[in-house]
Parts: C-alpha cells; structure tokens; sequence
C-alpha cells in the first residue's frame, strides 16, 4: 500500500522531470514608435536691393552698403532690405507669437542671402520684476529667438544671444504702451564670420 502511494507521488514528479515546465511564450517584439515631423523649410530669399552707383572721377562705380566696414552702416542697409531688428513680447512671455516669427523668418532670410554676417540677439524686459528674474526672462526671449532663426536654416554659429533684462529700456515712461516696447528681444549685425 505504502508502494502504491509512492508510485501516485512520485509519477507526477517524474513526469515533470521528463517533460519540464511549460515554457513561457516569447513576447513579441515592442512596435517600433514612429514620430512625425514635418520639416521647417527655409522661407524664400528676401529680393536684393541694387546698390547705387556712386560718381568717383568720371566713373561710376557700384557700391554696396553691406561692403562697410561700419557695422552701424551695414545694420541700416540691412533693414532697408527687410531685416527686422525687433520682435516683441507679451507680459512675462518668451514664446514666440506670428508677428515676431514673421520677422525672424524676415531676418533668417537675409542671413542666409547674405552668410558672411552673424548677429547677436538681446533679450530686455520691462521694469517689472526683479532683475534677477528679468535677467533670466530675457535670456529665454533671446534664445527662443535664436532658436527658431536655427530651426529656418541660419547655423548656430551665426547668432549669439546675450541678455539686459530690464537695464536697457527705449522708453522710460510707467504705462503699457513703454513696458511693451521693452519687451523685446533686439537682432543686431554684431561681425562677419
């Protein structure tokens, strides 16, 4: 008796010695994530501005502004051909509305027409806030800016940004109309590469 219950215990574990545990099915591999994006196409060259003809002793030789050695010169052509050297911004804001990408897209053209140019781009606030905070507003303003100027096509190595916060105002008068003149981020022809 003691044998036959032996052989009831002991059959089971033999046959799953023999046969083993049933086997895990393999999971099947994740799907791939496919992420779309659309690209950022460059916006089409700004039209170039024929420069005048200048009378030098009986001859008529073209001069271009952008030639200048007066960066003050070359930053006055350049916005007569369409280069916008301000974008501004709401309260406390340092994302880009369409008035200011519509300008930086303005400015990304005439760099890419013209690639012997860089710029720096200057962040300044308002005089609201601390100027520890408007120093930092106005740094994500100016690299916002760059950063979508390199999203159109202008390499990085073009542009650098530098921040005033609130210490350079082009208005100092207390009201909406001056606080929203200084919200600004300010592109500015700073050398040739």
């Amino acid at each position: 008796m003691v044998r036959k219950r032996m052989a009831w215990v002991l059959l089971p574990v033999l046959a799953l010695v023999f046969t083993g545990c049933p086997k895990k099915k393999p999971e099947p591999p994740p799907k791939p994530i496919v992420m779309e994006s659309t690209p950022v196409e460059p916006p089409p060259a700004p039209p170039q501005e024929v420069a005048e003809p200048v009378d030098v002793g009986g001859d008529v030789v073209e001069v271009d502004p952008l030639d200048s050695e007066d960066l003050r010169e070359v930053n006055d052509a350049a916005i007569k051909m369409g280069f916008n050297p301000n974008i501004h911004f709401e309260f406390d804001q340092s994302d880009l509305q369409e008035p200011a990408r519509e300008k930086l897209a303005a400015n990304a053209r005439f760099l890419l027409a013209h690639p012997g140019f860089s710029v720096t781009i200057e962040g300044h606030c308002d005089e609201r806030g601390t100027n520890e905070y408007n120093l930092a507003l106005g740094d994500r303003r100016a690299n916002n800016a760059r950063d979508y100027m390199i999203s159109l096509g202008v390499p990085a190595m073009a542009i650098k940004t530098l921040t005033y916060g609130e210490e350079r105002p082009v208005c100092t008068e207390s009201d909406e109309s001056c606080w929203w003149r200084n919200r600004r981020a300010h592109t500015i022809i700073t050398g040739r590469r």
